[in-house]
């Protein structure tokens, strides 16, 4: 695998929309959402607004730096296309992440035109967070897949791989229950802040509590038992039903690190009472341990490397570094 020019350009992509997701997620702690009023896509009803206030600049930058990463997923359609042919899994999967990044401003023009920010604790608040969350892990998924593809990574293979497929599907299929079950818990901490350790117990605990107080107390219990299941299913496939595949165990490795690290980074989160800027590190752990796992899964369900006919691959190499 080599970090050719569009490989580092899809890299990129993947870097600038993990600085969108945080940031969006500042927005939230900062209680911004309503920065630019109820209007979409302009801002306060100008394309500039005039008024000064941090909210307005906190939503407004957020804003921006979204409509910087869909161009930047555009560009990158337009490279893959220019480079491979239809039906290419690194075509694909620019392809892909333009439909899911363009799904994330219909789900953020969606929260800002129903109101659905700042105080709002309710239901159906929780509900579009939860899916707007999904879908940010599908396109982080999608966009590294394109960059680990676009470096020479082989496509993924369903058929013959007995029971990894099913394994890792666990796997990330629980990972997306615990980003749902964080954005409960960070809306939560948000919305009705404590004061003390004991004081955020009894209000877990309160059966009167508003029902995203009561859900915040899923969220450890979802993170250590399914994040440990996702640890381990890497092991095994690693050691067991795949070994001696450098690149996943190179990718298991810096799984379980990561895993032991955002455990850490929990404890921390739930000990200071959920500060912001911790919020934010949390998160961003949590996307790079969803990558993490993406590419390990494909890299374990990846057939066996084929060796390419050298004429080919300079040919190949000569077009994507141009």
């Amino acid at each position: 695998m080599k970090l050719n020019r569009l490989a580092v350009y899809a890299w990129l992509v993947v870097a600038a929309n993990l600085f969108v997701i945080v940031w969006g997620a500042y927005v939230r702690a900062s209680f911004s959402g309503d920065g630019c009023g109820s209007h979409w896509p302009l801002c306060n009803g100008e394309v500039l607004p005039t008024t000064g206030l941090l909210k307005t600049i906190i939503e407004l930058t957020h804003r921006l730096t979204s409509g910087v990463a869909l161009l930047l997923v555009v560009g990158l359609v337009w490279w893959a296309r220019r480079l491979f042919p239809r039906g290419h899994r690194v075509r694909r999967g620019a392809f892909w992440s333009l439909v899911f990044i363009l799904i994330e401003a219909l789900i953020g023009a969606a929260l800002v035109k129903f109101e659905l920010v700042a105080g709002n604790a309710s239901i159906a608040r929780a509900l579009v967070m939860s899916f707007h969350l999904v879908n940010t892990f599908v396109l982080l998924g999608v966009l590294s897949l394109t960059a680990w593809w676009a470096m020479g990574g082989e496509p993924v293979r369903l058929d013959g791989q007995g029971k990894t497929g099913a394994i890792f599907a666990v796997g990330l299929v629980g990972t997306l229950l615990i980003a749902v079950s964080g954005a409960v818990a960070a809306l939560g901490d948000t919305l009705f802040p404590v004061k003390s350790l004991a004081e955020g117990i009894r209000q877990d605990l309160s059966a009167t509590a508003h029902f995203l107080v009561r859900l915040r107390g899923l969220h450890p219990l979802f993170a250590v038992g399914i994040g440990c299941y996702a640890v381990a299913a890497a092991s095994y496939v690693n050691n067991f039903l795949r070994p001696g595949l450098p690149r996943t165990k190179r990718l298991t490795s810096v799984l379980t690190t990561l895993f032991l690290v955002q455990i850490g980074a929990g404890i921390l989160n739930f000990s200071l009472l959920a500060p912001v800027w911790l919020q934010l590190t949390h998160l961003l752990l949590a996307d790079l341990f969803w990558i993490a796992l993406v590419l390990n899964s494909a890299a374990a369900l990846a057939p066996e490397p084929v060796a390419v006919p050298q004429h080919e691959r300079l040919n190949l190499q000569a077009a994507m570094e141009t």
